[in-house]
């Protein structure tokens, strides 16, 4: 009866809890679809991060993804997959930092314990920016041709905002309120 029992609960744990998605989509105010927009949902109690790593990779001077979301807490990588020297650096308050002189994978990847908008540069080429996004939510997705699905989400009610490069005033957050295996839509327009 033990064996019985314990093979239920098991199997139990075993399934996935029914979870939400949220589906996103972004537009400038000329109806346009906006890719690289980060959004993110806000649970109204504090989920722990872990032990994440994220990587922004420089490709052909570029840094690979431009923008990048993460948790607040996140380690990313820097590699360099370029056949000349970097160093990555921010002058931003949500993270200062600056990598000495690199080829390759820097010895120490960095960490983001503060959120907001992270903006990158390479002191060599000057042509060179990106930004890492710092959100305090594990719900977070980057748009791609002004669409997102954020996924996973716990029955409860958000609070879902939107980033995008260049923005001079965040759109209005919005709430939304799931339940199990709900799938409800919502529309920015960035102004």
């Amino acid at each position: 009866m033990h064996r019985s029992v314990t093979a239920v609960l098991a199997l139990l744990l075993a399934l996935p809890l029914a979870a939400a998605t949220i589906d996103v989509q972004v537009s400038n105010a000329g109806g346009a679809a906006m890719s690289d927009a980060v959004v993110y949902a806000i649970p109204p109690h504090p989920i722990p991060v872990g032990h994440k790593v994220a990587s922004m990779d420089q490709r052909d001077r570029t840094f690979i993804p431009h923008v990048l979301p993460i948790q607040t807490g996140t380690w990313v990588e820097f590699p360099n997959s370029d056949n000349v020297r970097h160093q990555v650096y921010s002058l931003s308050p949500a993270k200062r930092f600056q990598l000495p002189l690199y080829a390759g994978k820097p010895a120490y990847p960095v960490q983001f314990g503060t959120p907001g908008v992270v903006f990158l540069g390479c002191n060599i080429h000057e042509q060179m920016s990106a930004y890492v996004v710092v959100v305090d939510t594990p719900y977070f997705a980057k748009t791609e041709a002004g669409r997102a699905s954020i996924a996973g989400l716990e029955p409860g009610q958000y609070t879902l905002h939107v980033w995008y490069p260049e923005m001079r005033k965040e759109p209005e957050p919005q709430i939304v309120t799931v339940s199990a295996n709900d799938h409800p839509s919502v529309t920015f327009t960035a102004k």
